[in-house]
């Protein structure tokens, strides 16, 4: 009778390995890294096929456009972390432009004034909507569609009662405006290349963003807000306030990108912004952040927002028909959102 033989025991993985096989996971799972390979094939994509994509002003160009739409998408990527959305979004930009404009104008102040006033005009509305998210339990996206809605109409028929026309008036003239202008507009050259300040702002918005995810208190509960609020709140996370805080750093972001767009233009028309909210969404979602809550980076936003201020600029740069424009940017969202769905079931089942 023959004996049975015991099977070889595998041989222990050494620490190495698993450290290695830990970061390799790690890698995998991070929200930006499929954007981020969507990034560098867009871009490689409009290198070859469209030659003045290549050159230093065209870049400076993608980056200005990538900025106009990454500072608001900062904010909105950290609320969808936090588990809500903010429709509001586009038309608050224009929101805070025409009451920067109008109170410095119609009161002849120092625009300087008219960019405080519409600071705080634009963190209460984003109070307002986080405040009536948490008071009604309404989903932010009704919340904030009426808000969209409400803003829209006051645009445009607050312009008109006071300016009897779409658009305000120019404040290039007055006091404060070259000053103002040279935070919010100026242009920094290097090597002959103007690239527009915003895109170091937006640097700036994004690495503090990430700073304030990835290390601070304030980060682990937005994270946590997203993903399991009722939870959070049991082990004596703030959700009430982080959420409200949330909706007014989008309020902040709107401000930001308005005194941008009134100080580079000196006047505004009443009837822009209606939709670009969709695009702040987009690049968020495209960068990693899940519509569920509770996952992203603001990293992954800024990639999102590159992606789309690079195809923009291409489809313009190759001489496509810009009616392509649209489509070309949902094929790439459709694509962004299976491929991260694809990367967190991989991640979850490793």
């Amino acid at each position: 009778m023959t004996q049975a033989l015991a099977p070889v025991p595998a041989a222990p993985r050494s620490h190495a390995q698993v450290r290695q096989r830990s970061a390799g996971r790690r890698i995998v799972a991070r929200p930006e890294l499929s954007s981020l390979l969507g990034a560098i094939a867009v871009f490689v994509l409009f290198f070859v096929v469209a030659p003045p994509f290549r050159e230093a002003a065209a870049l400076s160009t993608v980056l200005y456009s990538s900025s106009t739409l990454g500072i608001v998408t900062v904010g909105v990527a950290l609320l969808m972390i936090g588990g809500e959305f903010d429709l509001s979004a586009g038309v608050a930009v224009t929101t805070s432009s025409l009451v920067g404009s109008m109170f410095a104008f119609q009161l002849t102040l120092n625009v300087w004034v008219g960019v405080l006033f519409a600071l705080v005009v634009s963190l209460g509305l984003g109070f307002l909507n986080g405040y009536l998210v948490m008071r009604t339990r309404l989903p932010s996206f009704l919340i904030t569609l009426a808000t969209f809605l409400m803003l829209q109409g006051l645009n445009l028929a607050i312009t008109k009662l006071v300016t009897g026309n779409v658009a305000t008036d120019s404040i290039a003239d007055m006091s404060g405006f070259a000053s103002a202008k040279a935070v919010f507009a100026a242009d920094v050259h290097f090597g002959g290349v103007a690239v527009k300040i915003t895109v170091f702002w937006w640097i700036l918005f994004v690495a503090i963003a990430t700073w304030v995810l990835l290390r601070t208190r304030t980060g682990n509960w937005i994270t946590a807000v997203g993903g399991q609020a009722d939870s959070a709140r049991a082990v004596g996370v703030p959700v009430k306030a982080t959420k409200i805080g949330l909706f007014m750093t989008v309020g902040f972001g709107a401000w930001f990108l308005g005194m941008h767009q009134l100080f580079a233009f000196d006047s505004v028309q009443s009837g822009i912004g209606v939709g670009n909210e969709l695009f702040y969404i987009a690049a968020a979602v495209v960068g990693g952040c899940l519509l569920t809550g509770g996952y992203g980076s603001a990293i992954g936003g800024a990639i999102g927002a590159l992606i789309f201020g690079a195809t923009t600029q291409g489809i313009v740069y190759a001489g496509w028909n810009p009616d392509w424009v649209k489509f070309f940017v949902g094929a790439v969202l459709l694509v962004a959102t299976l491929l991260n769905m694809w990367v967190r079931l991989r991640t979850s089942r490793r």
